[in-house]
C-alpha cells in the first residue's frame, strides 16, 4: 500500500496514465494525491476529470486556480481566454456533474502517512502558504474559501475571485477580500516578502525573484509540523533546495515531465514530454 502525489497534470490524461501505468498504482491498495489543476492546457480535461471521479474514493484533490478558473467559466462567472483548452469538457453532458465534483474539493488537505523514518505528516497545497501561517490557520483559512465554494451564494465567490489585490494577508480582511486574498496564496502565490505581499506577475525561477522577494516556502513556519506538497511553480522544475518542501509540478504541459512521488519514501516518478513545449503561458 502506497500513497504517491502527482504534480499538475492539467488535461494531460494519456501521460496520467503512463504515469500511473509507471508506478504500477493499484485502486485496490494505493491512494492518489493530486496538487490541483486538474484541467486546462492540456487536450483532454475531459477524460482526465472523468477518470478521476470515478476514482474519488482512492483518491484526494486539491483545487488549483486552473481548476477554480473552470469552474468559473462553467458557472458563468467569468469568460473563457484565449490560451484554454476546455470547450470539450463545457460542452460534455455530464459537465455540471463533474463541476459539482470539482467544487467539492478543498484547498488545503493534510494527513499523515507512515514513512520510512516513522509518521509524517503532510500538508498538501496548489501553490503555497502566507509567511507565518500556522497549520491551523492554513487550514482553517482553506475552509473559510471551502464554505463559500460550496454554500448557495458560491457564485458571487466565482464572480469575485478574480484579481491581485489585497497584496497582502491580514487578519482583518473581510468580505469577498478576505477569501480573494486566501484563496491567491492558496492556488496562485510564487514570490512574496516577510510580510507576505505578493508578487503574482513573475513566474519564472528562482533567479527571477524582485528585490525584497523570496519563494513563499522561504518565510513557511509549518514545515517542524508537517511536510509541504505543492504544484503550480513549473519553474521549479521540481526542485525547492528546502528539506521538507516538494515540488511535483514538472512542466509537462510545457513540454517536460509529469510526475508522481510515493510519500512513503520520497520516490519519484516521471513519464516526458516527446512533444515540443507548448508556449503557452501557465
Amino acid at each position: 500500500m502506497s500513497t504517491y502525489v502527482v504534480g499538475d497534470v492539467q488535461g494531460c490524461y494519456k501521460a496520467l496514465r503512463r504515469l500511473l501505468k509507471k508506478i504500477e498504482f493499484s485502486p485496490r491498495n494505493d491512494t492518489l494525491w493530486f496538487a490541483g489543476d486538474l484541467v486546462n492546457r492540456g487536450p483532454r480535461s475531459l477524460e482526465t476529470l472523468r477518470y478521476l471521479s470515478d476514482l474519488d474514493a482512492n483518491i484526494r484533490v486539491v483545487l488549483g486556480n486552473h481548476d477554480l478558473h473552470f469552474i468559473a467559466i462553467f458557472e458563468g462567472c467569468a469568460p473563457a481566454r484565449g490560451k484554454d483548452s476546455l470547450d470539450e469538457l463545457l460542452a460534455a453532458p455530464d459537465c455540471e456533474a463533474l463541476c459539482d465534483w470539482l467544487r467539492s474539493k478543498p484547498l488545503a488537505y493534510y494527513d499523515a502517512v507512515d514513512t520510512t523514518t516513522g509518521i509524517e505528516r503532510f500538508l498538501m497545497v496548489h501553490a503555497g502558504v502566507a509567511p507565518h501561517w500556522t497549520l491551523e490557520m492554513t487550514l482553517q483559512y482553506a475552509a473559510e474559501v471551502e464554505l463559500a465554494l460550496q454554500g448557495k451564494d458560491y457564485k458571487k465567490f466565482l464572480k469575485a475571485m478574480y484579481g491581485d489585490e489585497p497584496i497582502r494577508w491580514n487578519n482583518k480582511l473581510d468580505g469577498q477580500d478576505r477569501l480573494r486574498t486566501i484563496t491567491n496564496y492558496l492556488t496562485r502565490v510564487r514570490f512574496c516578502d516577510d510580510i507576505g505581499s505578493l508578487r503574482l506577475d513573475i513566474k519564472e525561477g528562482l533567479c527571477a525573484a524582485p528585490k525584497g522577494f523570496k519563494p513563499w516556502f522561504e518565510y513557511q513556519k509549518i514545515t517542524p509540523r508537517a511536510s509541504i506538497v505543492f504544484g503550480h511553480w513549473a519553474a521549479l522544475e521540481g526542485k525547492t533546495n528546502r528539506d521538507k518542501v516538494y515540488a511535483l509540478d514538472t512542466g509537462y504541459v510545457w513540454g517536460r515531465e509529469l510526475t508522481a512521488m510515493r510519500l512513503e519514501d520520497k520516490k519519484r516518478y516521471s513519464v516526458s514530454n516527446t512533444k515540443a513545449a507548448t508556449k503557452a503561458s501557465v
